[in-house]
């Protein structure tokens, strides 16, 4: 379980900055502080995903005949729950006012 949340972590941290989002008169401090809200509500949001892919990780583990098929399915779980996330992020932005910067 750690590693799933590890990574997510580290993948809504990379984004960190909140660079892609603007709103007038909102400094970039502020900004990220937002984004950091909505990180921490996406988080939440998918935690409950991220948690599910864990467990069917730990019961495939040692399924070696399969490990191509597992690897696959990982990644895929992986991805929808970071698509996921990243589209709760994103509609937290914009529900503050927040633009996505061109």
């Amino acid at each position: 379980m750690k590693h799933c949340w590890l990574g997510l972590t580290l993948l809504l941290a990379g984004c960190a900055a909140a660079g892609d989002w603007t709103k007038p008169g909102v400094d970039a401090a502020a900004t990220a502080g937002e984004y950091r809200d909505c990180r921490d509500m996406a988080a939440s949001a998918v935690k409950t995903d991220a948690d599910i892919d864990q467990d069917i990780l730990a019961t495939r583990s040692s399924d070696s005949q399969r490990a191509g098929g597992v690897r696959v399915e990982t990644q895929a779980m992986q991805d929808h729950t970071r698509d996921r996330a990243s589209a709760i992020v994103a509609s937290c932005m914009r529900a503050k006012g927040f633009v996505a910067a061109r």
